[in-house]
């Protein structure tokens, strides 16, 4: 079982089966939120259908702008290109069954978030900077994409961009 923890935003990802022991299929892991952590940038996974079950406390989510409370027990499934943003915003930890399927990269796109998060190199919500925001999200556009500015608007702007954050030392996949 594999364990990444990202220590700037609090997330623990318990992986309970892997691209690799599902062939691709999916992604399936717990993961624990803290108390008041950051509404992450809203985004969309053009390929993928995310299920979720929330197992303990209370999670709140934006789904295409509306705002939902998740108590323990309920369940909410994501199909591919819908956009949206979940945190716990409540008093006590969160902790949410979660299945990504098919499972592309995911795995090594939340150990690159916490491989930064952990090295100090994103700001206190998690976010690294724009040169390495670039490299990562043109790395992971198959799986994850950020709401705005369009996918074509951060196609160009990424892709310029790019270029100067690997001379400038950046990698778009780093390891926990």
């Amino acid at each position: 079982m594999k364990i990444i923890h990202n220590t700037k935003t609090g997330h623990e990802y318990i992986m309970r089966r892997t691209a690799k022991e599902t062939n691709g299929e999916r992604l399936e892991m717990e993961v624990t939120y803290c108390p008041h952590s950051h509404e992450p940038p809203a985004h969309y996974h053009p390929l993928q259908t995310e299920y979720f079950k929330l197992l303990s406390g209370e999670m709140s989510i934006r789904i295409n702008g509306k705002l939902s409370i998740l108590k323990a027990g309920d369940s909410l499934k994501v199909p591919p290109n819908t956009v949206h943003s979940m945190w716990n915003s409540g008093e006590q930890s969160a902790v949410m069954h979660w299945v990504v399927t098919p499972a592309l990269d995911s795995e090594a796109f939340f150990e690159t978030l916490a491989a930064l998060g952990n090295a100090g190199e994103t700001n206190e919500k998690g976010t690294p900077n724009l040169f390495q925001v670039a490299l990562t999200m043109r790395h992971f556009s198959q799986a994850f994409r950020l709401a705005k500015p369009t996918f074509w608007v951060q196609k160009l702007v990424f892709g310029l961009l790019s270029p100067l954050a690997r001379l400038l030392g950046y990698r778009p996949v780093y390891q926990v």
